[in-house]
């Protein structure tokens, strides 16, 4: 599932027209660092992502249909790259699997 929820996630970029610079998928929690249009704010670009995520793997995998109301919880962390470097974000999320983890929930 992890692989189709990566794939499911570049898919909706594309279709966006938004660029993934990186992407983990943890078992809990998704780390995604995307480029968008300036005139799209964080909350709809969460929002695209979580949505179109949730309604195919939701129609894919049965199991997921009977889960709690929401595959995704509706929470989410933003931050901009301005003032950090693009590679400092990108080595950060890609190293995320090798740091021990902090605790659990949702994406």
């Amino acid at each position: 599932m992890k692989d189709r929820l990566e794939e499911l996630i570049r898919a909706k970029a594309g279709e966006q027209g938004w660029q993934i610079v990186t992407l983990e998928v943890m078992p809990d929690h998704v780390h995604l660092f995307v480029e968008t249009h300036p005139k799209n704010s964080p909350s709809y670009v969460a929002g695209q992502f979580k949505g179109f995520t949730s309604h195919h793997l939701r129609a894919e995998f049965p199991r997921l249909r009977f889960q709690p109301p929401t595959l995704w919880s509706r929470s989410y962390f933003v931050a901009t790259a301005g003032a950090v470097p693009a590679e400092t974000i990108q080595r950060c999320i890609d190293t995320q699997d090798e740091r021990p983890s902090k605790g659990g929930g949702r994406a």
